[in-house]
C-alpha cells in the first residue's frame, strides 16, 4: 500500500484495550510474593502431632490383632501349630464355608439377634423414662438419683454378676422368696437357668442394670437443651403431654436417641462377660451367642482359626451398624 492509500484510508482507528480482569488473568512478576510457593503453616500441623500418639496407640493395641485374625482365619490353625510354632497351612476360604453352612452358626446367631434387640428395646425404653422423670424431680432428689446411677456404673461386672446370682440363686435368691409370697411355697427352690428363655431374662436384667445408668444420663442431658417456652406454647395451644413429646421434644433429642441406640445395640451384640460369669465360666450350648460360640470353637475345640473366622464374620455384621453410628454423628456434628 503506497503513501497515498493509506492517507485517503484515514487515520488509523485505535482498538480498545480490554479492561483489568476481563480477560487471562495477569501473570505475575517473578519474585513478587504471589509467585512464591505457598508454604504450611507451624500451626497447622500441631493437631495431627498431638493426635500422633493417640494413632499409634490405637494401631497398636487393634490393628495388629485385627490383622492377625484376618490371616489366621484364612488358615488352619490347630494345637499342633501353637505349640511347635510351625507355620499353619492355608485353607482359603474353607474355614468360612463351613461356619456358614454350619445350622448351628445360624442358631447362635439369630439367638444374638434376638437377645440384643431385647437388651436395646428395653434400655432405651427404660433410659427414656427415667429420664423423662428426671426433668421433673426436685434438685435434690435428682441430685441423688444421679449419684444412684453413676454408682450403679461403675460398680464391676464381677460384683454385679454376683450380685444377680445371689438374686436368682434357686435356694436363697430374693427373687424366688418375693414370688413365693405371692404365688405360693412351691416356687420355692427354682431353678431359673434350667429353661434358657428364664435364664437370658435374669442376664437380660443384669445387662440392663449395666447400661441404663449411661442412657438415663445421656439423654437427660439432651432433654436439658429442649426450649422449654416450646413445650409451655404447644400446651397453651391444646396440646397433650404425648403431643408435645412427639412434636416439640423428640425432634430435639432424636439425634442423641439414635446414637445411644446403635452404641447400645454394638455393645449387647458383643456380650459376654454377663453370660460367663452367671453360668459359672461354662456356659451351655443353649446359652452361647456369637462371642461365646467364636470362644468355645477357638478355646475348646482347638480350632483357632475357625475362632477367628466367626469372630471376623461378628465384626463384619457390626460394621454396617458402626458406619451408621458414624455418619448420625456426622450428622449431628453438621447440625450444631
Amino acid at each position: 500500500m503506497t503513501a497515498a492509500d493509506t492517507r485517503a484510508a484515514g487515520p488509523p482507528v485505535p482498538v480498545p484495550r480490554a479492561p483489568e480482569g476481563a480477560g487471562a488473568a495477569p501473570v505475575p512478576a517473578k519474585g513478587s510474593p504471589d509467585s512464591r510457593p505457598k508454604k504450611r503453616k507451624k500451626g497447622e500441623l500441631l493437631p495431627y502431632l498431638l493426635i500422633l500418639p493417640a494413632l499409634v496407640a490405637i494401631a497398636a493395641v487393634y490393628a495388629f490383632p485385627l490383622a492377625k485374625t484376618v490371616i489366621m482365619s484364612f488358615q488352619d490353625m490347630g494345637r499342633k501349630e501353637l505349640w511347635t510354632g510351625e507355620s499353619p497351612p492355608w485353607v482359603g476360604f474353607e474355614q468360612f464355608t463351613d461356619i456358614l453352612g454350619d445350622g448351628e452358626f445360624w442358631s447362635v446367631t439369630g439367638r444374638t439377634v434376638v437377645f440384643m434387640a431385647v437388651c436395646v428395646t428395653l434400655t432405651m425404653a427404660v433410659g427414656l423414662l427415667l429420664a423423662l422423670l428426671m426433668t421433673r424431680l426436685t434438685t435434690w432428689v435428682r441430685l441423688v438419683l444421679t449419684a444412684a446411677l453413676v454408682a450403679a456404673w461403675s460398680m464391676p461386672l464381677m460384683v454385679a454378676a454376683s450380685i444377680f446370682r445371689w438374686l436368682s440363686d434357686s435356694d436363697y435368691g430374693l427373687i424366688n422368696t418375693l414370688i413365693a409370697k405371692v404365688a405360693g411355697e412351691d416356687f420355692l427352690g427354682h431353678n431359673w437357668f434350667l429353661d434358657p428363655k428364664q435364664g437370658f431374662a435374669i442376664i437380660s436384667l443384669l445387662v440392663i442394670w449395666g447400661a441404663v445408668p449411661f442412657v438415663v444420663i445421656t439423654l437427660y442431658a439432651a432433654l436439658t437443651q429442649v426450649p422449654r417456652e416450646l413445650e409451655e406454647a404447644a400446651s397453651l395451644d391444646g396440646a397433650n403431654a404425648p403431643a408435645v413429646f412427639r412434636f416439640v421434644t423428640w425432634p430435639v433429642i432424636r439425634p442423641v436417641f439414635t446414637m445411644v441406640a446403635t452404641l447400645s445395640v454394638i455393645w449387647d451384640f458383643n456380650v459376654f462377660g454377663q453370660i460367663w460369669l452367671l453360668r459359672g465360666n461354662k456356659p451351655e450350648p443353649e446359652y452361647e451367642t456369637l462371642g461365646l460360640y467364636s470362644f468355645s470353637k477357638a478355646f475348646e475345640s482347638t480350632s483357632f482359626s475357625q475362632g477367628t473366622a466367626i469372630a471376623l464374620i461378628t465384626v463384619l455384621l457390626l460394621s454396617g451398624v458402626a458406619v451408621y453410628y458414624l455418619r448420625q454423628l456426622m450428622k449431628t456434628g453438621e447440625v450444631e
